[in-house]
């Protein structure tokens, strides 16, 4: 990604923030009952003895040998272009460890993600591996090492994970994250995850089912559907829910914020019952890499246009762009995300920070909630 586009970007996001800053918080949404989730269309995971399913039926699937063999002999992904160095920013460790008061996010790489809320830190899907892969010398190798460190972050009270796959649930992160000085965080996870965590020697954990809600640490979450699949293994495909998650201040917050963390996803009209229940999202981060080839990422990998959708309809006020830069995962170049990305945005319209990359190790400060009524 040529250096005057980030640029443009970054000073763009600042930009929105501190335009957005003058914006006055009120009521935030109310939360949805269980009856309004169902009325939205949002319900328990379906399942059958071939393990969990969509909610708008079974993923379609390509010939993965047949992928591998065309990535092969047509040398992909393509290099980033013109060489182009991905930047990572190193944020004040120090700062970000006595935080309790601003609203921040700070992205590490790929799907992890620190979240700063309302005192509360979360982290999304921790990945920070040298690869994302069972084996130690094989597999999707880390092209850009992460913003924090494991021992640079500070004491995580909440850790979401999106699914089982390798490039977001990473043994040897969890396993440090439960020996973390001052105690193990509390590991929200999808159905059928549980066990395979206690494996591990990791019992702090709650898993949840699409629609399922907790209070924890002071935030509200809901696990929430995505339109993916599951496997650690060749025989344990589908075993293990996937999904996204939305995290919210309680009511009578006195800066209420709602987030969305869609985790991996393919499109389908989750996105769009997502909109209906919940009505707005302060902030959304949603991927927009790992989409090519279409025939074979399609399913299961939104591309950057797409990305978009998902943003106009949950009715995000603002979005970033995750799980890209980090791993070569499919067969577009890793600099490529980002300039579609900016593509989409202006052919939908949106305003130039509406949905917007960071740097690796980049941390903002989030804006006052827009989802005020």
């Amino acid at each position: 990604m040529p250096l005057s586009l980030r640029s443009r970007t970054v000073c763009a996001a600042f930009a929105f923030a501190a335009a957005s800053a003058n914006h006055a918080a009120g009521t935030q949404q109310p939360d949805p009952t269980p009856e309004k989730l169902a009325a939205s269309g949002i319900r328990h995971a379906p399942r059958s003895e071939n393990g969990y399913k969509n909610a708008d039926g079974p993923l379609a699937h390509g010939s993965v040998w047949k992928w591998r063999w065309n990535r092969w002999t047509h040398g992909l992904p393509p290099p980033p272009e013109n060489g182009y160095a991905f930047p990572v920013d190193h944020p004040d460790v120090a700062w970000i460890e006595a935080n309790r008061i601003d609203n921040t996010m700070t992205w590490i790489g790929h799907a992890s993600a620190l979240l700063q809320i309302d005192g509360v830190n979360v982290l999304t899907d921790p990945m920070f591996s040298e690869r994302a892969s069972p084996l130690p010398f094989a597999g999707p190798k880390r092209r850009v090492p992460p913003g924090l460190a494991l021992d640079e972050l500070p004491h995580i009270d909440v850790v979401l994970i999106s699914h089982s796959h390798y490039d977001h649930l990473d043994t040897a992160s969890v396993e440090a994250l439960n020996a973390q000085p001052g105690g193990p965080p509390l590991f929200l996870v999808p159905l059928g995850t549980r066990d395979w965590l206690a494996k591990k020697g990791i019992a702090n954990a709650q898993e949840l089912d699409w629609s399922d809600h907790v209070s924890a640490a002071g935030l509200d979450f809901w696990f929430v559907p995505a339109t993916h699949w599951s496997a650690r293994t060749l025989t344990d495909r589908n075993e293990t829910l996937w999904g996204g998650w939305v995290v919210k201040t309680p009511a009578g917050a006195a800066h209420p914020y709602s987030l969305y963390f869609a985790g991996d996803t393919g499109y389908s009209d989750d996105s769009k019952r997502l909109g209906a229940a919940f009505g707005c999202f302060d902030l959304a981060l949603i991927p927009i890499g790992a989409y090519a080839p279409r025939w074979f990422m399609g399913p299961q990998h939104v591309d950057p246009q797409q990305a978009v959708q998902i943003f106009q309809d949950i009715h995000a006020k603002k979005a970033i762009g995750i799980h890209w830069g980090t791993f070569e995962l499919a067969d577009e170049a890793r600099d490529e995300p980002p300039k579609k990305l900016a593509e989409a945005t202006r052919a939908a319209g949106l305003p130039d920070a509406a949905f917007t990359v960071l740097h690796h190790g980049q941390m903002i400060r989030l804006d006052d909630a827009h989802c005020a009524r």
